[in-house]
């Protein structure tokens, strides 16, 4: 079984976000699509130890989706990954395994990714419902600088999105990972405008997520499904750019449609191997 490492949100290697991407091979013996144990994903994540893994199989032609896609961390499985589901478009595409429009039966529905002849593919994924929340107790100590202002991101990614000062601000974070543990369910979102919006992007973001095992994530997806409408509504603008300012560092296109929000990246394939195991 083939197996490759993904920089996703990025045209170049060795920045953007590595997933690792695993084409199933149907079992002859199953008499429909099914994916392996799970203790067998989990292990393959944990051997790829990147932020995610993703595993998907072909799905019966007819149906409301191409293809199943599930997303590993090293430690647990999460009900959705940007950065996996563009790598695993980006493989189906140049592989030729799949043409056109994909769409991926996941844990947050049915997702669609849609190449484009400029090598870019837009992800449609849901808009992540943001709801004000005070300030939680010590959260400026753990993240390192006192929060402007605090949303709660729902159930499909578990955030804690947080306002700071600047893009200085963003950029200078050093948080205590173990600290900012108890404040959600996977983690925070640390965001600002950018200081100079003719460098390309308009706000900048950075994200820690301790309780999936990843101090921080290089180029998060999914958390942009937060980052577009909240700074879609105070930028007064449906089409944006983000940069996520970690040590990777990567590009997300965006552009909000009510409760969709598209994402738009490159992705680039810098490993193929074979799995053994």
């Amino acid at each position: 079984m083939r197996i490759r490492i993904v920089d996703a949100f990025t045209d170049r290697p060795f920045t953007g976000n590595p997933a690792g991407v695993l084409l199933l091979d149907p079992s002859p013996s199953a008499s429909s699509p099914s994916f392996p144990d799970d203790a067998w994903l989990q292990n393959v994540a944990l051997e790829v130890n990147h932020a995610e893994t993703a595993f998907a199989h072909r799905l019966p032609k007819g149906g409301e989706a191409d293809w199943a896609l599930r997303w590993f961390t090293p430690v647990a499985e999460v009900a959705m990954c940007g950065h996996a589901t563009l790598a695993t478009a980006h493989v189906l595409h140049t592989t030729g395994a799949h043409e056109g429009p994909v769409r991926f039966a996941t844990l947050s529905g049915v997702l669609i990714a849609t190449p484009h002849e400029d090598g870019s593919i837009t992800l449609d994924f849901p808009t992540a419902p943001l709801t004000p929340v005070e300030i939680p107790d010590k959260v400026a100590e753990a993240l390192g600088t006192q929060p402007l202002s605090v949303f709660d991101t729902g159930p499909n990614i578990g955030d804690l999105l947080i306002e700071v000062a600047d893009e200085k601000t963003v950029r200078g974070l050093t948080p205590d990972h173990k600290a900012l543990a108890r404040y959600s369910e996977r983690g925070i979102i640390a965001t600002a405008r950018a200081e100079d919006p003719s460098q390309g992007y308009d706000f900048v973001s950075r994200c820690f997520f301790p309780n999936l095992g990843i101090d921080e994530d290089p180029v998060t997806g999914s958390a942009h499904t937060a980052l577009a409408p909240y700074w879609s509504e105070r930028l007064g603008r449906p089409d944006l750019t983000g940069l996520q300012a970690s040590a990777r560092s990567g590009l997300v296109r965006t552009r909000l449609r009510g409760d969709r929000t598209l994402l738009t990246g490159r992705a680039v394939t810098v490993i193929e191997g074979e799995l053994l195991a």
